[in-house]
């Protein structure tokens, strides 16, 4: 039986997920219990209508920066975005939630995600990358940074490439700040056509705690 949170801050042990991935239920949106989760290598994923489903999924999908296929086609598109760094975190997290998806009815990112999220934004945790044609905002991404590792949530494209020039700017400012990896959570083409791959959610767990507490530049994320 899947455990359910209530007002305790702490989490199961993510290795006691069921099959599916799922660790726990129950619970808020609390900064304290997010930032707790995501160093324990869980995240929230829900419908509307649902309690609150906390996920540490095997396998899991990581990129390392190293890994990252930077194809010429996509590299030539770059000029052709101006892209900027928590400009616009808000406008780029509900984006994510509105933007139709082939294969899916609705979104997860429900308005308490969006209030959550934005209040670790406010402190400094979680980020946005945007991508700009003629002025207007036209592809990001978002995720949360923790120690060495950026934790993507979701990602939007109105115009071909967006999302993808959006995500090259990140690794490579990722690079340059010192982080090690990316955890793009649950395997999707478009992320492993990038250079993601799929791991063991034990391996992830390991590496993850070797990265979780390191600090990076206090210069990251001004750009």
């Amino acid at each position: 039986m899947i455990p359910q949170i209530r007002y305790e801050l702490v989490f199961p042990d993510p290795l006691s997920a069921d099959e599916s991935g799922i660790v726990a239920w129950g619970g808020d949106l609390s900064p304290n219990r997010l930032l707790l989760a995501y160093r324990s290598g869980i995240f929230p994923w829900y419908s509307k209508g649902d309690p609150i489903l906390w996920w540490s999924p095997n396998p899991r999908l990581i990129l390392d920066l190293d890994e990252f296929k930077l194809r010429r086609s996509l590299k030539k598109r770059l000029k052709y975005f101006d892209v900027r760094i928590d400009s616009a975190f808000s406008e780029v997290v509900n984006a994510c939630g509105s933007t139709p998806r082939e294969g899916q009815d609705g979104s997860w990112i429900l308005p308490e995600i969006v209030e959550a999220y934005g209040v670790l934004h406010e402190m400094g945790y979680a980020h946005s990358v945007e991508s700009y044609q003629d002025g207007k905002l036209v592809g990001g991404l978002y995720g949360v940074a923790i120690g060495k590792v950026f934790c993507g949530e979701s990602m939007f494209t109105h115009v071909s490439d967006a999302s993808k020039v959006a995500f090259a700017f990140l690794v490579k400012h990722l690079k340059l700040w010192g982080f090690e990896f990316i955890d793009a959570q649950v395997p999707t083409l478009h992320v492993k056509s990038l250079g993601a791959k799929e791991i063991a959610r034990e391996e992830f767990l390991k590496r993850l705690k070797t990265v979780i507490n390191e600090e990076v530049s206090e210069d990251s994320w001004k750009v």
